[in-house]
């Protein structure tokens, strides 16, 4: 897989993976392994987990200027070598385009824990609160276009204008016709 360009305009991904995993006898070569192997309905034990991609913006370095040389650094550890690499450290040092994309695995409503919980109830009180800010913000908006509609009153003409232009179109025809 690659990584993109450009991160999707809405940040969101709509890429979902199926990763299975079958048990085999100690000793299977690579090539002995067939898509047999995969089907539950040969008797086979096969784990299934399901991915999805999910875009996770890098956060801003403080500084974006580099302080010390390439030289002296340390070697960037790598994704094959094991080591442990945390999101900061992985984000500052890459060479990847400004966004980062991350797999995680799908899970079940059933399995939200205490750490999403205060998560997703202050999410939803921040979309409350923006409805709210919202409907409230319409409000004002039609506030002031009445008001507006009011001092313009219906678009037209003034009265007086209309009768001064009537009158004077009036005398205008009768000195014609003299």
């Amino acid at each position: 897989m690659q990584a993109l360009k450009q991160a999707p305009p809405d940040m969101q991904c709509k890429d979902k993976f199926l990763v299975q995993s079958a048990v085999v006898t100690e000793g299977t070569a690579v090539k002995d392994i067939t898509g047999e192997m995969f089907k539950k309905e040969s008797g086979n034990v096969v784990d299934e987990v399901r991915l999805k991609v999910v875009y996770v913006q890098p956060p801003r370095p403080p500084s974006p200027v580099r302080e010390g040389s390439e030289e002296g650094s340390s070697p960037r550890p790598s994704w094959s070598d094991g080591a442990n690499i945390n999101y900061q450290d992985a984000t500052r040092e890459s060479d990847e385009p400004p966004f980062c994309c991350w797999f995680q695995a799908h899970k079940e409503p059933s399995e939200i824990t205490t750490e999403t919980s205060p998560l997703i109830s202050r999410l939803t009180e921040e979309r409350n609160s923006a409805i709210q800010q919202n409907n409230k913000l319409r409000e004002e908006l039609d506030l002031v276009r009445r008001e507006i509609s009011k001092q313009n009153g219906n678009g037209g003409f003034p009265l007086v204008f209309v009768v001064a232009v009537a009158l004077l179109g009036i005398l205008l025809g009768y000195l014609m016709k003299r």
